[in-house]
């Protein structure tokens, strides 16, 4: 049955595959948090829930340790089997139920891919104004003529990069992580030098919010937690993509604790004192460093930075959306869809969402987008978790994975587990609630937490149940 998959996408990672050790592992969380919504999203959060710096900080610590201790159980199977989370979801949701969730998880990547390119083409646009003076005005969907082609021409580049394959991506990581910080403390440093020195003082007065109360605090700090989760939701689903190619659980467990608590506090750290040097030298708080850059009307800059944050992207769109949406697309005709054949499908589907989402993202707002594709996603988490350690009890049968027919133990019901659909249902319908229905909104910040665990819970009681019905007709 595993001879019949594509072996560029689904079958099990083979032994002299299974080469990552910690520094690769640790990599994959450097590029996942580098980016310039990423660190849109960690500047916005210092000035926008009324905490002061030290709650943000505390709270972005305590997500990262949380986040490291769920993908290590998460991405355990990837490690114990070589398998990548389509396989891994046929377990719990069945051969057929599986194309759902890793559909639905596909979706949510082509979504942030699409977005993640727009983000970096900013900057080429950038460049490409400041050398040439020209500056558009007639614009189709919220973008000028320049802005469309840099974003034609980040999404081309980008489609070189990906047509390497798999192999090429833990070389392209080892170099992009380092880099993206080498020029981030660079542009530090030029506006430490533009502001006299004056730039610690201006992040410890970030640090404070007038009229602050223990209660404001404690809400903030669960708003900042369960934002940040839920923008790491769907990598905690998918780490057995990457998992499988650890060398062994130690290189995973170690790789994601240098990796993820590390990462998200140094860049966090960067990304709030270079939003304090945009205080002192620009006399505002610009959460985009594009707008720090445009600021400074330097080409040379423009150009570091153009480089800078296409890598940034790169990096992130290869863990957090490019693999995970060619896999999730490759199961649903696995004999049919290669890797490049589904890549080509996501950067088509990623090239009509980048160019719409400017509209719709810029009116709602980032956080309620992240939270809303979080709270989609959470429940998968919990199913999977719970149906792995407590229903199967990490014993599974790997020629069953890959087995479709009606033969396969997880075939379940015409290909569909109705229990872990039902039990979908009702976590990403009520984790989803808690982000738009006012009446939730105190719950805001617990609602991925809330979808992973009605979802698992509803799992393994329904489960529970039908080992019950099957003991008694016995």
């Amino acid at each position: 049955m595993i001879n019949d998959v594509n072996s560029d996408s689904l079958s099990p990672t083979k032994k002299s595959e299974k080469n990552w050790k910690w520094f690769e592992v640790s990599n994959i969380w450097a590029n996942d948090i580098q980016s310039l919504f990423g660190y849109t999203l960690v500047a916005s959060l210092f000035i926008s829930y009324g905490v002061t710096g030290w709650t943000a900080f505390f709270a972005l610590i305590v997500a990262g340790l949380l986040v490291t201790f769920l993908v290590n159980i998460s991405g355990k199977a990837g490690v114990d089997y070589g398998i990548p989370y389509p396989v891994l979801a046929r377990s719990s949701m069945g051969v057929n139920g599986a194309k759902l969730s890793a559909i639905i998880r596909a979706i949510v990547a082509v979504f942030w891919f699409g977005v993640q390119t727009y983000f970096a083409s900013t900057a080429l646009h950038l460049l490409i104004t400041a050398s040439t003076g020209i500056h558009p005005e007639v614009k189709f969907l919220g973008i000028d003529s320049i802005g469309w082609l840099s974003f034609f021409i980040v999404w081309i580049l980008q489609m070189v990069i990906f047509s390497k394959g798999m192999s090429w991506v833990s070389k392209f990581l080892n170099f992009a992580a380092p880099f993206v910080y080498i020029i981030m403390i660079g542009l530090l440093v030029v506006l430490w030098s533009k502001s006299s020195g004056d730039l610690f003082n201006v992040a410890n007065n970030i640090f404070s919010h007038e009229g602050s109360t223990f209660s404001s605090e404690v809400n903030g700090f669960f708003a900042i937690l369960g934002t940040m989760i839920a923008y790491f939701a769907a990598v905690m689903i998918n780490f057995s993509d990457f998992s499988r190619y650890a060398k062994d659980e130690k290189s995973m467990v170690v790789g994601n604790f240098v990796g993820l608590p590390f990462n998200m506090v140094f860049f966090s750290a960067l990304a709030l004192l270079i939003t304090a040097g945009s205080v002192v030298v620009f006399g505002e708080k610009l959460t985009n460093p594009m707008d720090i850059v445009e600021r400074a009307d330097s080409t040379v800059l423009s150009l570091v930075a153009a480089i800078t944050f296409f890598t940034a992207t790169v990096g992130i769109n290869l863990v957090a959306n490019f693999i995970p949406a060619v896999n999730g697309i490759s199961n649903l005709a696995p004999k049919k869809l290669s890797f490049k054949k589904s890549g080509v499908i996501t950067s088509l589907f990623a090239l009509v969402i980048g160019g719409f989402w400017v509209s719709f993202i810029s009116n709602v707002g980032i956080s309620p987008i992240v939270n809303t594709l979080g709270a989609t996603l959470a429940p998968l988490y919990g199913i999977l978790i719970v149906d792995y350690y407590f229903v199967k009890k990490q014993k599974l049968n790997i020629d069953s994975l890959y087995d479709e027919s009606e033969k396969s133990e997880y075939y379940y019901d015409n290909g569909w587990n109705k229990n872990t659909i039902i039990a979908f249902s009702i976590g990403a319908v009520f984790s989803i609630c808690t982000v738009w229905v006012e009446n939730l909104s105190l719950l805001n910040g617990y609602g991925w937490i809330i979808g992973a665990l009605l979802g698992g819970v509803v799992h393994l009681t329904l489960s529970k149940n039908e080992t019950q019905k099957e003991l008694a007709f016995i």
